[in-house]
């Protein structure tokens, strides 16, 4: 067995309702001054309040930021610092989407530490110390409660991100109640993102791809591909939607150590430019970039991804590691996409074809992503990717 370290977020609490019990469960942890991270729809929706009131009750003084938008820019993040040092914040604690978590994230480095975001970008340049960081999400997707990694949008394009351990956070609180009024097209979509951590994690060709990363992608899948359709067609049923939000948690905890690959990296473009979300813009993509991977016999990806079928799919046998198996595989996570009513082709969401070529360049710049992937790729194939999804 290699060497391989592992790290997660210490503290894990799965409840219906424990959002409301955020005091009790990290208040010590936070100190006096607590700045609350979320977005609008979320401050619309009410569903930051029972979380709010916990705090102020038990005596903390709550400063909200709720100008996260989707793909969060620099310009929101250092906003949201700047909050931070107006209230003296002594914690951060963020509720919604991957976007405020990522955002909360920094917030907590850069506040707590006066770092340099230019000098924190890539792997392993964050230094720390952060203020302390209480993550709740309210997406059954990104994962983001429990991985080292936040993505800010720079220069109104360019994805960028900051992964080191210092800004795990010390706390992630699981409350299923507060998924239940998601879309069923947001559902979909993260549900299906929780779904390509999990795979890419399980191939990635990171050499901290490791046994525990491993076992927690396939019970991910397990989860994720049971329930995904209940938690779409029947919002109401609390626990299918825990179950997504359990199975998110877990593939975020594999990849945060055994890192994603090249169906993120060709993702990144499609959000960056078109402001397509993130789990859409994965699944986009991810029958293709599996296809490609697959078709090169030599790096073995087929073996693995043909493993993980009878875990994200119940009714298939494990079909011995072979080029059929993973071809059925990736069939049946598109068909499973097209089920649930998401858009197929790229030109459905408006990409014209001749965005195509940029898209490539601009994907080449994942190189934190792209040497991950079982398989070398470069921007021949990522047009030619992007044609075949087109």
């Amino acid at each position: 067995m290699s060497a391989f370290a592992f790290h997660t977020t210490p503290q894990i609490v799965v409840r219906p309702g424990a959002a409301g019990g955020i005091a009790e469960i990290a208040g010590g942890k936070l100190g006096q001054s607590v700045l609350f991270v979320t977005d609008k729809g979320i401050r619309n929706a009410g569903l930051d309040q029972s979380a709010i009131r916990s705090l102020e009750d038990a005596g903390h003084k709550v400063t909200v930021f709720d100008a996260v938008e989707a793909d969060p820019s620099l310009d929101t993040l250092m906003k949201s610092v700047e909050a931070a040092h107006a209230c003296g914040a002594t914690g951060v604690v963020a509720l919604g989407g991957g976007s405020s978590l990522d955002v909360a994230k920094l917030t907590a480095l850069l506040a707590g530490s006066g770092e340099d975001i230019d000098a924190a970008w890539g792997v392993g340049n964050a230094k720390g110390p952060r203020l302390p960081l209480v993550l709740i999400p309210t997406t059954a997707g990104t994962g983001s409660e429990v991985t080292p990694v936040s993505i800010i949008t720079v220069d109104g394009e360019e994805k960028r991100g900051v992964s080191s351990p210092v800004i795990l956070p010390d706390a992630a609180i699981l409350d299923a109640e507060l998924t239940v009024s998601l879309p069923a097209p947001a559902t979909a979509a993260t549900g299906i993102d929780a779904m390509v951590h999990a795979i890419e994690a399980y191939a990635s060709k990171n050499a901290n791809n490791n046994p525990v990363s491993r076992m927690l992608a396939t019970q991910a899948l397990t989860l994720l591909g049971a329930n995904i359709e209940t938690a779409v067609f029947s919002p109401e049923n609390l626990e299918a939607r825990g179950a997504m939000l359990l199975g998110s948690t877990l593939a975020g905890m594999a990849f945060a150590n055994s890192p994603v690959a090249a169906v993120h990296a060709l993702a990144y473009p499609i959000g960056g430019t078109f402001h397509i979300p993130h789990g859409l813009s994965n699944a986009l993509v991810l029958p293709e970039v599996l296809r490609f991977n697959a078709a090169e016999p030599e790096n073995g990806s087929y073996r693995l991804y043909a493993e993980l079928s009878p875990y994200a799919f119940a009714d298939l046998e494990d079909p011995g590691g072979t080029q059929e198996g993973c071809a059925v595989f990736i069939e049946r996570i598109a068909a499973l996409s097209t089920r649930i009513g998401l858009p197929q082709r790229l030109r459905e969401v408006g990409i014209g074809e001749e965005a195509l070529p940029k898209m490539a360049s601009d994907a080449m710049k994942q190189t934190r992503l792209l040497v991950n992937n079982p398989r070398h790729v470069a921007e021949d194939d990522a047009l030619a990717i992007y044609r075949a999804a087109w």
